[in-house]
């Protein structure tokens, strides 16, 4: 079967369509209808995994049509799309695909330094500091889950400083036996900053500024955007402007290097959205969580079912959103559909002109967002229907993600959420779980924190990450 027939087929299986986007194609629902005529006689196994730093591995097993010549296609785009998920969701230098050649080779190629994945080639390369590679091999040459989740967080014993670093302002508490006796925000603009002295004096600063309130520090939490391996700084967009020889030289160790300014004393450094989703976690008093946040990016965050931080990857800006082969191309990653322009800023103006809202070409994005959102402040309908099908994109992204997150609550943040646009985001979310994947309704449920007790956990959550004796 042409892969253009099969995704004909899926369209017309739909219960529930964004209105301003008739011809978005769900991930979920592509892999619902190619694995409703899959059988033992007429399949193959397929198992795919991806290893990342201290030989981590995360895998992922399915089974694909042994017809080749039927099928081919229609494979080839299931297992690729497949593999860019695990690949972003989990985060990893090498891949293991295993199962019939023409997949692992198809895969092999996409995935190389010259090939049309480039881009995921040479950030994992800079994140992990191997070489990218892709193995082909047998089904049962893959290897198994090494998971290597941490126990992080939910200690609340002792003089703590909590540090959370936003692109616009940095948050700092001290936290005494897990409540914050001293709070502050600082506007800083580290985005916009090459020298990363800069950066470095903000955020010792910072840390002197709590521990002063406090008569001792136990130890330091901090909550930062971008990716960091023990403790050190791979990639985060604070630090944007930094050149890559500095970045090298005074940001991958800069807050290990701050902490010592304070003491030798316990340090732990989490992705934000990780955090996040702790701090959601210890509010409602449960586990796996998964935490997205919907502004300039899509970012995201996870809390296994026992309580642990993964150390995935959790980049669900490049995870597939859309399968149609004519979605809208990300610029960064070059590739489509991807979640960046379903959940941020981005997708607020990608349907803006669907609903009849015609925004001035030369705003920035944060202003086009904030420009929609004044409209549905009065009431316009055009413009909450923009959120109306960021909702039914959500609720078919979920139970997508439910294939590789065991997830029992979402936490829904970020700008795009602010508003009467984020009610509608969630209520249409939630009818389109219900009615495209109801056997996943009843088992998630979508949470909408308002901001400011989304602050002050996160503060308290990024204060209990390191573990004190």
């Amino acid at each position: 079967m042409k892969l253009a027939a099969f995704n004909e087929a899926v369209l017309a299986t739909l219960p529930v369509r964004p209105a301003l986007d008739p011809g978005f194609l769900p991930a979920d629902a592509f892999m619902r209808v190619y694995e409703s005529g899959i059988t033992e006689a007429n399949s193959t196994p397929v198992a795919i995994a991806i290893e990342r730093e201290s030989e981590r591995v995360s895998s992922y097993r399915m089974r694909v049509y042994a017809d080749e010549a039927e099928w081919g296609e229609v494979n080839i785009y299931a297992v690729e799309r497949i593999t860019k998920t695990l690949l972003w969701a989990y985060g990893g230098w090498r891949v293991f695909v295993g199962g019939p050649a023409y997949l692992g080779e198809h895969i092999r190629a996409a995935y190389a330094r010259d090939g049309a994945r480039k881009f995921d080639n040479d950030f994992m390369s800079g994140v992990y500091e191997k070489p990218f590679e892709v193995i082909v091999c047998e089904a049962d040459a893959v290897p198994e889950d090494r998971s290597g989740a941490r126990s992080i967080g939910r200690h609340l014993n002792g003089c703590r400083i909590g540090f959370d670093a936003g692109g616009s302002d940095r948050k700092v508490s001290a936290v005494i036996d897990g409540e914050a006796v001293y709070s502050e925000e600082v506007v800083w603009h580290p985005k916009t900053t090459a020298d990363p002295a800069y950066h470095y004096n903000g955020i010792v600063e910072a840390f002197k500024a709590a521990a002063a309130k406090m008569p001792r520090v136990d130890g330091i939490g901090v909550s930062s955007a971008g990716i960091y391996i023990e403790n050190r700084t791979m990639v985060a967009s604070l630090f944007l402007k930094v050149p890559k020889d500095a970045f090298e030289r005074s940001v991958k160790d800069i807050y290990i290097r701050a902490a010592k300014e304070i003491g030798d004393v316990p340090l732990v450094v989490a992705n934000d959205g990780d955090v996040t989703a702790l701090a959601g976690a210890m509010d409602l008093g449960d586990n796996s969580v998964l935490g997205i946040a919907m502004g300039t990016s899509e970012a995201g965050g996870f809390v296994d079912p026992d309580g642990n931080v993964t150390g995935w990857l959790n980049e669900l800006a490049f995870v597939p959103v859309d399968f149609n082969p004519y979605a809208m191309v990300d610029e960064w990653s070059g590739d489509i559909g991807c979640g960046v322009k379903y959940f941020s800023q981005d997708a607020v103006a990608k349907l803006a002109p669907a609903a009849g809202i015609k925004l001035d070409p030369s705003l920035t994005p944060a202003e086009k967002l904030k420009a929609v959102q004044e409209i549905c402040a009065t009431g316009g309908m055009s413009a909450l229907a923009i959120f109306d099908s960021i909702g039914v994109y959500l609720g078919y992204e979920l139970a997508y993600y439910a294939r590789f997150y065991p997830i029992r609550h979402v936490l829904i943040l970020g700008r795009v959420t602010s508003g009467d646009g984020g009610a509608r985001v969630l209520a249409e979310a939630e009818k389109t779980l219900a009615t495209a994947a109801p056997e996943l309704a009843s088992k998630i449920r979508l949470h909408l924190p308002d901001e400011s007790s989304r602050r002050v956990g996160q503060s308290i959550a990024a204060a209990s990450l390191p573990e004190i004796g």
